[in-house]
């Protein structure tokens, strides 16, 4: 269209045209112009790309995150299949600076120097520091999740496990009041001490975890403050168990089946009326993530990144995948910028980038 046209079109009839195009399009334009910048958050902008069922505008995303990584991650593309060739950069933040939760297209990080967290979305290089509830603060299992599943977009909630003394606490930060909430610790407390590589999975209203053996889930319930435990029983022969899940409908148990702590298959199950057997992994797969692991359960984690169960040891640089929808398991390739000689301290997150995710 001839510039002059363009030029004489009235603001709002020039957004509108604009946010026909495709997001991931739009963003790669806003440095040719500063009016760019706000557009994206215009009504026009914010109706048409932030409809719950649209698809979207970018692929999702692994993050590898390890000590020896500063101020950027690896990044492996899930809807192309494979690694970007640059890493994906953090703010400027102090080397003691910790990658602790992901959701929703945010970011959570520990800033043990300054005492505090830092909240942030990177697509729109926005961020929220939020100061730690006491001083010294020890936690563990920080986990963060939307306020509201159905609305993601709507604010977030920042739960994490503290012990002083003999004093065990659920702490939930809500970016909604801006303020620290305070409640009773779990029974048992050892889910504290130990399966701390675990990650909190948001389902019906409640971060679930597993417990060490005698075998549990426990549930925090984030509108009571309140700690259940489901009264669901759990398949026999379990030597061990975590959970992933999509953070709506969906909740999966990954677990070891075998005798005297020792597993000799692993099985996917599926939360129906119970726990319905899905899969029971190759006997190769399974030989391999076992020796990896060398029976060290308590190293092993598991998350859902967009209809994949990923099952992670923290001390191997691979992820274990299931992809649900063709019931196959994969190994996700080794990054190739990862040396050698790195032996532990491999933490894996899902993300997606999301515009209107607020900090």
């Amino acid at each position: 269209m001839d510039g002059r046209i363009w030029s004489k079109l009235p603001d709002h009839l020039l957004e509108h045209v604009l946010s026909f195009l495709p997001l991931k399009t739009f963003l790669a334009l806003r440095s040719t112009c500063k009016h760019f910048n706000s557009l994206p958050f215009t009504p026009y902008f914010i109706s048409r790309h932030s409809l719950p069922h649209s698809p979207p505008p970018f692929s999702s995303l692994l993050l590898l995150s390890h000590p020896h990584f500063h101020h950027s991650s690896p990044i492996f593309n899930t809807t192309l299949n494979t690694w970007c060739s640059l890493p994906l950069s953090f703010p400027l933040m102090p080397p003691s600076s910790l990658l602790l939760s992901s959701s929703h297209g945010l970011l959570c990080f520990s800033l043990p120097s300054a005492s505090s967290f830092l909240v942030c979305n990177l697509l729109t290089r926005s961020l929220c520091r939020i100061k730690f509830p006491t001083f010294p603060f020890s936690f563990d299992l920080p986990t963060l999740v939307p306020s509201s599943p159905s609305s993601p977009t709507n604010g977030y909630k920042l739960f994490m496990l503290s012990t002083t003394g003999s004093f065990h606490h659920a702490l939930v930060y809500s970016s909604s009041s801006g303020s620290w909430a305070r409640f009773p610790g779990p029974e048992p407390a050892s889910i504290i001490n130990e399966n701390h590589h675990q990650k909190g999975v948001l389902y019906s209203g409640g971060i679930l975890f597993t417990t060490p053996e005698p075998f549990h889930i426990v549930s925090f319930q984030l509108e009571s403050g309140g700690w259940e435990r489901p009264p669901i029983d759990l398949p026999d022969g379990l030597a061990f168990m975590r959970l992933a899940g999509d953070g709506d409908r969906k909740l999966y148990l990954v677990g070891g089946v075998g005798a005297s702590g020792i597993s000799r298959s692993i099985k996917l199950w599926e939360l129906g009326e119970g726990w319905v057997e899905v899969e029971t992994m190759p006997e190769m797969v399974c030989r391999k993530f076992l020796s990896v692991c060398y029976h060290n359960y308590e190293h092993v984690y598991c998350f859902w990144h967009q209809g994949l169960i990923c099952v992670c040891c923290y001390t191997w640089p691979e992820i274990l995948y299931y992809k649900v929808s063709r019931r196959t398991w994969h190994w996700l390739p080794k990054c190739p910028s990862l040396p050698d000689k790195w032996s532990c301290g491999f933490r894996w997150f899902s993300f997606t980038p999301q515009l209107y995710a607020s900090v």
